[in-house]
C-alpha cells in the first residue's frame, strides 16, 4: 500500500475540523433553543441567536465558505502530481489556521480571528501557487 499524499490527510484533518464545526454550532444551538426544538420538527422562529451560538453558526458558515476551496486544491495537487512541498505546507497552514479559528471565533478574540482567518487564506494561495507552478 502506497503512503497516503500529504495534502490528502491535511484533507482528512479538515473534514475532522468540519465535524467539530457542526458538533459545537448543534450543541450551542441545542443550550439556546432547548433539546424539544431540536427534537422537533423545528417549525416557527427559533429564539434570537446568543452570542456563543452565534459564534458557532458564523465560524461554521466561513469554514464552509473556505473548506471547498481546500478541498479542490488538495485533491487537484495530487491528481496533477504536484504533491508534497509547498502545496502540503500550504495544506498544513490551512488545517492549522482553521482548528486555531474555532476556540478563538467561540471566544470573541476580534482581531487575532482575523489574522488567523488570513493564515488560513494564505495557506490556500500557497496551495495554488504550487498546483499552477
Amino acid at each position: 500500500m502506497s503512503p497516503l499524499a500529504p495534502e490528502l490527510r491535511w484533507l482528512a484533518y479538515a473534514c475532522v475540523i468540519g465535524f467539530v464545526h457542526l458538533a459545537v454550532q448543534a450543541t450551542t444551538m441545542t443550550l439556546r433553543q432547548g433539546i424539544g426544538w431540536n427534537v422537533g420538527a423545528r417549525d416557527g422562529a427559533p429564539r434570537p441567536e446568543g452570542a456563543l451560538d452565534g459564534r458557532a453558526a458564523r465560524a461554521l458558515r466561513n469554514f464552509l465558505e473556505t473548506f471547498p476551496l481546500f478541498a479542490a486544491l488538495a485533491l487537484a495537487l495530487v491528481a496533477a502530481g504536484r504533491s508534497g512541498g509547498a502545496g502540503a505546507h500550504g495544506a498544513a497552514l490551512y488545517v492549522w489556521a482553521r482548528a486555531a479559528y474555532v476556540p478563538i471565533y467561540l471566544l470573541g478574540v476580534p482581531v487575532l480571528r482575523t489574522v488567523v482567518y488570513g493564515v488560513s487564506i494564505a495557506g490556500l494561495l500557497a496551495m495554488l501557487g504550487a498546483l499552477l507552478a
